[in-house]
């Protein structure tokens, strides 16, 4: 069976007037996370981080940019970024809620936690919210079994998880957004 592909001359990354890598943040990343790490690839993930930080995403421009940075190539950059799954090339919501679906949170309800996400936002697994305030991710384990269910919400992770205690995180976090 041969395998039929796309030519990868023809793929074009829209680019934007000013970088996402801006000077000021270039300059950060020189003094604060570059002197930690003996090569420039041990920096890639913390500048990945901050990049999708400050722009709920890593868009490819970034990814070239950072690849400019660190003196690395860009199949580098993006290889890095499709193999986690913390890294997103989408926008993601204001609010990431990531249900953790391990073994250990599947025989502690974990399914029935992610029905009542999906069934309260309107949205499936690994979508947005229409209004960008909320994005539903199944994660793989997030290592806290002794404490399942649990979820990201925001990169914090809160455990022994119920019905009550999400509704009451995703109410906090439309409150800490003004809704």
């Amino acid at each position: 069976m041969s395998w039929k592909t796309k030519p990868s001359g023809t793929m074009q990354i829209d680019r934007r007037q000013e970088p996402y890598l801006t000077a000021d943040m270039a300059a950060s990343f020189r003094e604060q996370i570059l002197p930690r790490y003996a090569t420039s690839m041990g920096a890639l993930m913390p500048i990945l981080h901050e990049i999708q930080h400050a722009y709920r995403h890593v868009p490819y421009q970034a990814m070239i940019e950072i690849a400019e940075f660190l003196s690395i190539t860009p199949a580098d950059v993006l290889d890095t970024v499709t193999f986690y799954e913390e890294y997103h090339l989408e926008p993601v919501g204001r609010c990431v809620i990531g249900i953790c679906q391990s073994i250990a949170c599947e025989v502690c309800g974990h399914q029935a936690l992610l029905d009542h996400v999906r069934e309260r936002l309107d949205i499936e697994p690994h979508e947005t919210t229409d209004d960008g305030a909320y994005t539903l991710l199944a994660m793989e384990c997030l290592g806290s079994c002794d404490t399942a269910p649990v979820a990201l919400f925001n990169e914090e992770l809160h455990e022994n998880l119920t019905i009550e205690t999400v509704d009451r995180l995703i109410d906090q976090a439309a409150q800490e957004r003004g809704d």
